[in-house]
């Protein structure tokens, strides 16, 4: 198996940081398409959206979010396509890069050794950021560790408190939470307005 050397240096370039990531071939005995490692990043990003893993379109595609939830995503933070892939303001790095492939009930969580492995490389390059937004329970995991809540539920109505911390939780955009949103009428209502307000606000300037 090919293997991507995981450590760096003071000096290694961005660009070469991410040249390293995109060639990653960690988890390739485990997953069913192989690897195509799916992200955008820069480190003048003000802008950084933690999901869980590509889906089959996006593997296809190697765009981010190039899927039905992309659309929804967009129509949430009130961006166009064109901004929203401008990798020099808005960086987008999940908690798997790969398509992990498909269990019973959807796509499996993001393979666990990607983000450790990762994420302390690449988020701390990251030193322009002024929002973090955390899509899912896996993301809620890896960034908010034991300050999330019992459920995804419990941690997205808590988002005034970790707002404080840069951080904003959302539920996935997925068609598949269609019911979630539906029973939760206060994130459009009440999340949705601020949550579109620290976008800009982040991207401005």
């Amino acid at each position: 198996m090919a293997c991507c050397n995981a450590g760096t240096t003071v000096t290694e370039s961005f660009d070469a940081l991410m040249a390293r990531v995109r060639a990653c071939r960690l988890c390739e005995t485990h997953l069913p398409l192989g690897c195509r490692p799916v992200l955008q990043a820069s480190p003048r990003a003000r802008l950084l959206i933690v999901s869980q893993a590509p889906g089959r379109r996006v593997h296809e595609t190697g765009i981010p979010f190039n899927d039905p939830s992309g659309d929804r995503l967009r129509d949430w933070l009130g961006i166009d396509k064109t901004l929203f892939y401008d990798a020099e303001r808005i960086a987008i790095v999940p908690m798997g890069f790969c398509f992990p492939g498909t269990g019973k009930s959807g796509d499996l969580p993001p393979r666990p050794v990607c983000a450790p492995t990762w994420h302390p490389q690449l988020l701390p390059r990251l030193e322009q950021l002024r929002l973090t937004l955390a899509i899912g329970q896996y993301a809620q995991a890896g960034l908010l560790g034991n300050r999330r809540g019992r459920t995804l539920t419990d941690t997205v109505q808590a988002w005034r408190q970790h707002l404080q911390h840069g951080v904003l939780p959302l539920p996935h955009p997925s068609p598949r939470n269609r019911l979630w949103l539906a029973r939760n009428p206060w994130f459009e209502s009440e999340l949705l307005p601020v949550l579109r307000a620290r976008v800009a606000d982040a991207l401005r300037g």
